[in-house]
């Protein structure tokens, strides 16, 4: 399974998403993609396979990925403080792959979402990539 993680800011979703996959044993190669170095050094740090930073990288990445994950933000051009540029939002809203979003509600609030604890988001969206 090829697995995309988008995240930007320090990259904490993206890093506890890949070091909650790794523990979980799932086979997958992962490609952590960073909107800017801090976010993209974090995901590798916590074990991704490969990364890259930038809206190219982000746009390529979605072509090729499975299962993309992120925080709900990257679907929503100009979110994330405005990392998230309108190319990258079309390029994850475009693409064929499955996605998981983790609902962050700075940026967006989604009716009918449950509050919980950004841990107990991640482990139910490593759960959906179990199923």
């Amino acid at each position: 399974m090829k697995i995309l993680v988008i995240d930007g800011q320090g990259g904490r979703i993206g890093k506890s998403l890949i070091e909650k996959i790794r523990e979980a044993s799932i086979d997958c190669s992962i490609t952590a993609i960073g909107t800017n170095s801090l976010a993209t050094s974090a995901m590798l740090k916590a074990g991704a396979d490969n990364g890259a930073t930038g809206e190219n990288p982000v746009v390529i990445a979605c072509r090729h990925a499975e299962v993309i994950i992120g925080p709900v933000g990257i679907i929503a051009a100009d979110s994330m403080l405005g990392e998230i540029t309108p190319r990258m939002a079309e390029a994850v809203g475009q693409s064929d792959a499955r996605k998981i979003l983790i609902p962050v509600n700075k940026c967006f609030e989604v009716a009918g979402v449950i509050e919980k604890s950004l841990s107990e988001y991640i482990n139910d969206a490593v759960s959906l990539l179990k199923a």
